[in-house]
């Protein structure tokens, strides 16, 4: 390892301990003590990166030098060996080429409406007066949108297997109590039949029996003239022509699962929680959408000013993910002039970068007006990761977090239940509250300004 990068000098299970228990700590510490570069043992001897310049090197300048290696392979273990973050080089270009479509462009008008229908359905359900929690609400929400997206369902047998079942695949895979089993390798066992991990597995197989039987049904019955998700990729040809096996195509399944609903739900909480926790922008975000004239296109409103800012300064503080994919060196490669073997691996750390006094001052403040008054660059704000790994259904999701809070908080009037502070803590691999956010609903608000759902024709 290159002499000028500091070394993490606790014991490799105190770091992993650490981590577990409190990962934002963790990184604050070691940032404090041994600046923007430093080798964490935690990470398999990979160096963490929080310094802009040098991302910006590790995810353009650089990009061909580097393979994800090993690094993802924990990820393998819920998604497959076949998914789009296991691939690297020529695959890894190809298959992006194919899963960008449905998440992009005019696809995205189309889940517009969608966003908008099922955010105000799921709230108006809600008991007036009495306390709900928000979490597993956003959750619900985020799920609902994922099944209808990607197979077009929204109701039948099949969409109330895959309801069930993915929930019950998240609620495993993002308990606290799992990710001692990602991380201490020796809890991995099959006999341990108790385990989270193996009842994470055994959930994995009965939903890629569902997905393999819907597949197989819309390949053999020839039924590919919708537009969800699964019909485009069944339709879908890499360069030579060939389309994606069965195996191919449950893995990527299971990644939009996983990055779509887990992630997006917890952004979502942070969301709400601090609209309401701060009364002030709360008030500049009703004002903003009471204020608006175009009430024809909710693809215009997530254009809104202060509300993508609100949304910005929620994945800033609290990011999907604390880390962008790694990149492990193919060759001895020189980064910021100094020389590093290969294998070395480059974590460039999304929640530092995040963090960092002279990029976001007072950077534990919750502050929309920030992302208002500069434009950051995709290596000082890049909550979705960078390079030829940026998350690719990174378009939905920020459309998902703008119109779900924009119908919510217009429609209805909402109260936190608990206002004390709420700390973050690992949920899978971004951050969610220490404990759920309570709210209560008090009912529809005010009928003399112009309803959010009459601007997106609801």
């Amino acid at each position: 390892m290159n002499q000028f990068i500091n070394e993490v000098e606790t014991p490799v299970w105190l770091q992993k301990l650490q981590w577990l228990s409190d990962p934002v700590s963790y990184l604050e510490k070691n940032y404090q003590k041994y600046g923007d570069m430093f080798t964490s043992k935690m990470l398999g001897g990979g160096i963490i990166i929080s310094n802009p310049q040098v991302t910006q090197e590790i995810f353009t300048t650089q990009a061909n030098n580097f393979d994800s290696g090993t690094t993802n392979g924990l990820l393998r273990n819920f998604l497959g060996s076949e998914s789009v973050i296991s691939l690297d080089g020529k695959p890894l270009k190809q298959r992006r080429k194919l899963l960008m479509p449905p998440f992009h462009g005019e696809r995205l008008q189309t889940y517009s409406q969608l966003i908008c229908d099922i955010s105000h359905n799921l709230v108006n359900q809600r008991t007036k007066d009495k306390p709900f929690m928000m979490r597993p609400m956003m959750q619900e929400l985020t799920l609902e949108i994922m099944i209808q997206i990607i197979f077009g369902l929204s109701e039948g047998k099949l969409y109330q297997q895959l309801k069930h079942l993915v929930a019950k695949w998240l609620e495993i895979t993002g308990s606290s109590i799992m990710i001692s089993f990602i991380f201490f390798r020796f809890l991995r066992k099959d006999w341990i039949t108790w385990s989270p991990w193996v009842q994470m597995k055994q959930v994995r197989r009965e939903i890629c029996e569902l997905l393999q039987t819907e597949i197989e049904t819309r390949r053999n019955e020839g039924k590919l003239d919708g537009e969800d998700v699964l019909t485009l990729l069944l339709l879908a040809r890499d360069e030579e022509g060939n389309p994606m096996t069965n195996t191919e195509l449950q893995d990527e399944l299971m990644t939009l699962f996983f990055a779509g609903v887990e992630s997006t739900s917890a952004s979502l909480t942070w969301a709400f929680y601090w609209t309401h926790k701060l009364p002030e922008i709360k008030e500049k975000l009703l004002q903003e959408i009471d204020n608006f004239e175009d009430n024809n296109d909710p693809m215009k409103i997530a254009k809104l000013p202060y509300l993508t800012a609100i949304c910005q300064e929620t994945i800033r503080k609290n990011p999907p993910a604390m880390f962008a994919f790694g990149r492990v060196a193919k060759y001895p490669v020189e980064i910021a002039g100094q020389q590093y073997p290969a294998k070395t691996t480059f974590s460039s750390c999304i929640y530092l970068t995040h963090h960092r006094e002279d990029l976001y001052p007072n950077p534990k403040q919750f502050r929309p007006e920030r992302f208002l008054e500069r434009n950051y660059s995709p290596y000082e704000y890049f909550p979705f990761g960078g390079g030829n790994r940026r998350c690719i259904g990174y378009a939905l999701a920020q459309l998902e977090l703008k119109l779900a809070l924009a119908t919510i908080v217009r429609n209805y009037h909402l109260e936190l239940a608990e206002t004390k502070p709420v700390k973050p803590i690992r949920r899978t691999g971004g951050l969610a509250p220490e404990r759920d956010i309570k709210m209560i609903l008090r009912g529809p608000r005010s009928k003399s300004r112009t309803n959010i759902s009459e601007l997106v024709g609801t």
